[in-house]
């Protein structure tokens, strides 16, 4: 990569899977839940839902035969994760040492997650000020892939979201970054992220630095999967 490129204006970080290794506690949430009503619910199952927003997880559960409202639903699911995540916060150490150096270059950073808020601060309890502006499920009309959450944190940061950086690990959430306008970056934890013009695709964020999150926010992308999804 080129030097020298001006900084973006902000970074927009998802939360699940991108910056906390918490999909293994949503599996078995919901597989808890499925659990109680007698219905099976596999490791493919769960990751089907990564991404999702909380009321389209909650629908699917309630196809599958959990036998309760959308919002208690959710409200269990969400009980059960961010007590573990208020516990103990499973980072994703690449993710982490980025967001420190992110922090202390002095650049904005916006959690956007569509997770809800109760979830939000379970992790902002050990990250307190990281994050000048958070974005939440139960705080837009339209969930990822849809570009709103995104285009919100963007407007209340202040900035022009063409000139913000997005990290994300799902398709549904590339999506909606990518649809937003930011530059996107797409790390493949557990799902395979299909190649788009202009996505940068990377193995890990381990190495990556405000330079090269610079040179992306500039136009350059970066693609560690080639032929790989």
């Amino acid at each position: 990569m080129s030097a020298q490129h001006p900084r973006p204006a902000a970074v927009l970080w998802d939360m699940d899977g991108t910056l906390i290794d918490s999909e293994p506690y949503w599996i078995a949430a919901e597989t808890e839940l499925a659990e109680r009503f007698g219905i099976e619910w596999t490791d493919e199952d769960g990751l089907s839902l990564v991404g999702r927003p909380l009321d389209v997880s909650a629908g699917i559960l309630r196809e599958r035969g959990v036998d309760l409202p959308a919002t208690e639903i959710i409200d269990t699911l969400l009980a059960r994760v961010s007590a573990q995540v208020r516990d103990s916060v499973p980072w994703q150490a690449d993710a982490r040492d980025l967001l420190g150096e992110v922090v202390a270059a002095g650049i904005p950073c916006a959690l956007v997650t569509m997770s809800y808020t109760r979830l939000a601060q379970a992790l902002l309890a050990h990250a307190p000020d990281a994050f000048a502006v958070v974005v939440t499920g139960d705080r837009v009309s339209k969930g990822k892939p849809d570009p709103e959450a995104y285009l919100t944190a963007a407007d209340e940061l202040g900035v022009d979201i063409a000139r913000c950086v997005a990290i994300e690990d799902s398709p549904t959430g590339v999506g909606s970054a990518y649809a937003s306008g930011a530059a996107t970056i797409a790390v493949r934890r557990l799902m395979p992220i299909e190649p788009q013009p202009g996505l940068s695709r990377l193995r890990s964020l381990e190495g990556l630095d405000v330079a090269a999150l610079s040179a992306i926010a500039a136009g350059e992308t970066v693609d560690q999967l080639g032929s790989e999804t």
